[in-house]
């Protein structure tokens, strides 16, 4: 991203995060990862939403779903970073 788009995000108060979905949500999204521009200050909780307007068979796995950021979980109230890296996957069973 040039200087200048990058100026420009930052002048409207809008940040860019990336975004992997991992296992079965790779099926339920169509894709592997995107790049999502959010808002400053919001949280995973508010971007989950967003992203469950443009993937809606994503909403049916909002309470079970692991949110990571980097590599490390974090709550849905985490305030997200410019260029975070965000990790979405359903939860791990083991047997």
């Amino acid at each position: 991203m040039s200087i200048q788009s990058k100026s420009a995000l930052f002048d409207t108060g809008q940040i860019t995060v990336r975004v992997s979905f991992y296992s079965y949500f790779k099926d339920l999204t169509g894709c592997s990862s995107i790049t999502e521009t959010a808002l400053a200050g919001m949280t995973l909780r508010d971007l989950f939403e967003k992203l469950t307007t443009r993937f809606p068979r994503l909403g049916s796995m909002r309470k079970s779903t692991l949110m990571a950021v980097g590599v490390d979980y974090q709550p849905p109230t985490y305030v997200l970073k410019a260029d975070d890296e965000i990790a979405l996957f359903p939860p791990v069973q083991g047997g």
